[in-house]
């Protein structure tokens, strides 16, 4: 009977944790647009207050830097987030430790 509260337990940890990090992604999206609105908006009218058109200021590296740069941490966040690990996945995980316990029990047998 204990064994099945734990397992229940487990998983509600593993839940919460799940829900807390799921979370935390979503704040950290609602902050990028936020703030990237503000950014590129203050950018944008100060270029357009120098001359430039629209087109000019919204397609300046100035204006999409910020966005760029920070929407690539965000694109690593959803991964570790949403479980997408393309180069290092359960199943890669699973081979490897494969090869080392084999690797060890090849050892253990020369030494017998």
């Amino acid at each position: 009977m204990e064994l099945n509260e734990f397992d229940q337990s487990d998983k509600l940890a593993r839940a919460q944790k799940k829900v807390k990090e799921l979370k935390g992604f979503y704040i950290h999206l609602l902050v990028y647009v936020l703030v990237n609105l503000f950014i590129m908006t203050i950018t944008i009218m100060g270029i357009m207050s120098g001359g430039a058109s629209f087109s000019e200021a919204l397609f300046n590296i100035g204006t999409i830097s910020t966005p760029f740069f920070w929407g690539i941490g965000l694109v690593f966040h959803a991964a570790k987030v949403f479980g997408f690990n393309p180069f290092f996945s359960k199943d890669w995980e699973q081979r490897q430790i494969s090869k080392y316990v084999e690797q060890e029990e090849r050892d253990a047998e020369k030494y017998r």
